[in-house]
């Protein structure tokens, strides 16, 4: 596996050591920063700094894939919006709406060590029970897959790639 070191960004002075896994997006241009001996990460989407994990490194290579190769507007994302399910709050990763605020696509990411399995699957699934949209997306960063859901959730269409936006 290749590893991307970030400690080029920092001073050798640095206590900040996060090696992370180079994705199958293209690289953004992201900011990063030190602060409190971690390293964060700007969210465009959330507006403000953000602790750098594993998932966090993935959710922000697909916000930035979804904006600059996809055309999909960041000012119609949302990023771990509160949603309830029956009862619960729950947290999906990112919700692509349409000009009308209406949810489109739903994106469940994970650290690239966790394997896009049934249960990730369904995790975004439960979500989509509450939101309703079109297109559910999970990825580890390795691994992406998008289907299209139509007539509720008894048809699924495994896509072969992302869709643009509309």
């Amino acid at each position: 596996m290749f590893f991307v070191s970030l400690l080029k960004y920092f001073t050798s002075s640095s206590k900040v050591n996060l090696n992370v896994q180079k994705l199958h997006f293209p690289q953004p241009d992201l900011r990063l920063r030190e602060a409190n001996e971690s390293l964060q990460v700007w969210d465009v989407v959330r507006k403000k700094w953000v602790a750098l994990t594993p998932e966090e490194w993935v959710r922000q290579h697909l916000i930035h894939f979804l904006r600059d190769q996809r055309g999909w507007s960041e000012s119609l994302m949302a990023v771990e919006k509160k949603l309830m399910y029956n009862g619960l709050n729950r947290r999906p990763d990112v919700v692509v709406y349409t000009n009308e605020m209406k949810p489109l696509l739903l994106a469940e990411c994970k650290a690239p060590d966790v394997a896009i399995n049934q249960a990730v699957l369904d995790q975004a699934v439960m979500y989509n029970r509450a939101l309703g949209v079109s297109y559910v997306l999970v990825t580890n960063g390795i691994h992406t897959s998008c289907c299209l859901i139509q007539n509720g959730i008894t048809e699924i269409q495994w896509l072969n790639d992302v869709p643009f936006a509309r």
